[in-house]
């Protein structure tokens, strides 16, 4: 017998003999049976691909245990890590939406009157330094590209990135108590 014959042997009266025991004691861990199935499969495809003697372990049934162990444990940690992400960002989306809901609740009504809505954006924008005001209307009310104002006021598409964060920033302040007009106005 060659020792390819005998290592696929030797692999195979491991796998049946161990692979049930350490499946279990996997699922004890991380609940789900397919979980413990892909940590135990993963293991045996490791030590298959890394042409493991595994007959050379003085004790492979605690090498065995200790792989599966630590690969449960590296699985729940990941696990752990993901849900606490996603609740956190869950969390995150809730608080944004309630203050979304506070904002349109306590919104007046009437600031969407024709007369007011206009003269609270003009207003707005009128306060905004002049530079600022020019590129900001030529963006957003005129609707040109940051490229095409860059162009036609001869200067650096940074200097209209800057200048629009500055208008937005502004705006964001002036405009904190009318939220919606603020989406409005910047959308």
């Amino acid at each position: 017998m060659d020792a390819i014959s005998r290592h696929k042997s030797e692999f195979e009266k491991i796998y049946l003999s161990y692979y049930s025991r350490m499946k279990r004691f996997a699922q004890e861990y991380v609940i789900r049976e397919e979980d413990a199935e892909n940590i135990v499969q993963d293991l045996f495809l490791d030590l298959w691909e890394q042409n493991i003697e595994l007959l050379s372990h003085s004790n492979l049934f605690a090498y065995l245990f200790t792989s599966v162990k630590n690969r449960c444990i590296d699985f729940l940690r990941h696990k752990t890590t993901v849900r606490n992400t996603a609740q956190k960002l869950q969390d995150d989306y809730t608080k944004a939406l309630q203050i979304k809901f506070q904002s349109l609740e306590a919104f007046d009504e009437q600031l969407f009157s024709e007369p007011d809505i206009e003269t609270v954006i003009q207003n707005a924008i009128e306060s905004l330094p002049e530079k600022c005001r020019e590129i900001f209307v030529l963006n957003k009310i005129e609707g040109k590209k940051q490229k095409t104002i860059a162009q036609e006021l001869n200067i650096s598409i940074n200097t209209v990135e800057n200048q629009m964060a500055i208008a937005y920033k502004k705006l964001k302040e002036i405009l904190k108590d009318h939220i919606p007009l603020l989406i409005f106005l910047l959308a």
